[in-house]
């Protein structure tokens, strides 16, 4: 283990202790959300510092058992340890890197998932509709709940664009490696003659900000407009006032529903999906100067990247940021998104224990 890393668990250590005489004090649990705050701190810290101390008694034994192997009547046993001992000293070695990665704060949220058609025409809304199925199935398979936030309805039955609102546990670590441009090769039903046609849809994966966050949105820099609700939706769609397109003016941002009855709740869905808008635009302004300085392997999210390729003819999926290609593309659209999505996070578990060695090098 490098110097940097074991001087991180010695502080960690030094940490223990001060929760320990903090917790101690009879004072601070008269102040509960501090006192939650604090043991939740020590379960987590107390667990790395456990581990390390294990790490480290795994290399005494390992260093003991080496001494050993000079001893005739101990050289067996001896080399059962040293292999016990290594394997140990591997495994522990890894889950403490892999602690100390840092954790992206917005992993834990739920997530608004926005399916955009774009090149290709009616092609491109119905692959929309098919990726609408695909994170819908997906989304079932994980038992998280799912809400259409708004969706705009294209001629053939596909989707110009799509919000969907996705509810469960780390719903955002897992999705939000989908935003970028997703490509479709295959023969449309509308043509006549077998020729395959490409066309794109973009993703963006959004976490959904706090309500405190939502209420920070300044009043005078929003535009709200009501207008009569289009499309399918029952008899009552015509009949009144309550589709709401709220407009950021600084930015020019825009988010809209017009999906339930009550004009109440429309506003208060597009300001959900507007906030998380504005949010995604300050994460991917910061995004794109890191990757100015480092190109990261899962790329910056932007939704011009060109992300994956879904291939009909031959069956296969490929996504370019981290070389994957499987053919299982029928199970995939299924719903079937765990092969992918645990390659992604592993690439950037990868890339970020590069990042850690090299701050410690």
């Amino acid at each position: 283990m490098k110097d940097t890393l074991r001087q991180q668990f010695e502080r960690l250590a030094m940490r223990l202790a001060e929760l320990d005489a903090t917790l101690a004090d009879p004072t601070v649990a008269s102040d509960m959300n501090r006192y939650r705050a604090l043991t939740r701190e020590h379960a987590e810290v107390d667990s790395l510092v456990q581990r390390f101390r294990r790490y480290e008694q795994r290399e005494r034994d390992l260093a003991a058992a080496r001494d050993m192997l000079g001893e005739p009547d101990m050289a067996e046993m001896a080399q059962e340890e040293i292999a016990s001992a290594e394997a140990d000293i591997t495994r522990l070695h890894g889950e403490l890197q892999a602690a100390l990665l840092p954790r992206d704060p917005d992993d834990g949220r739920n997530a608004f998932l926005e399916i955009r058609a774009g090149t290709g025409g009616d092609e491109s809304a119905l692959f929309a509709a098919d990726l609408l199925r695909m994170y819908l199935r997906h989304a079932e398979r994980q038992g998280w709940r799912t809400e259409v936030m708004s969706e705009s309805m294209s001629d053939l039955g596909g989707y110009k664009e799509v919000v969907l609102r996705i509810v469960g546990d780390d719903v955002y670590a897992r999705l939000k490696f989908e935003s970028g441009g997703h490509r479709v090769q295959r023969v449309p039903t509308t043509e006549t003659q077998g020729r395959i046609h490409t066309s794109a849809c973009t993703v963006a994966v959004m976490p959904e900000p706090d309500e405190a966050e939502e209420i920070q949105l300044n009043p005078a820099e929003l535009r709200i407009d009501t207008f009569r609700a289009s499309g399918a939706g029952g008899q009552h769609v015509n009949k009144t006032d309550s589709a709401i397109r709220v407009t950021h003016l600084p930015t020019g941002i825009v988010a809209e529903c017009q999906d339930d009855r009550s004009q109440h709740r429309n506003k208060a869905k597009a300001l959900a999906v507007l906030a998380a808008r504005l949010r995604e635009k300050d994460s991917s302004e910061r995004a794109a100067k890191e990757a100015a300085t480092r190109k990261g392997l899962i790329g910056s999210g932007d939704r011009s990247d060109r992300i994956r390729t879904y291939n009909f003819p031959q069956g296969r999926l490929t996504d370019h940021r981290i070389n994957l290609t499987l053919y299982k593309l029928l199970a995939i659209m299924e719903g079937d998104l765990d092969d992918v999505l645990a390659a992604l996070q592993a690439a950037r578990a990868a890339e970020q224990l590069a990042e850690l060695e090299g701050r410690g090098a």
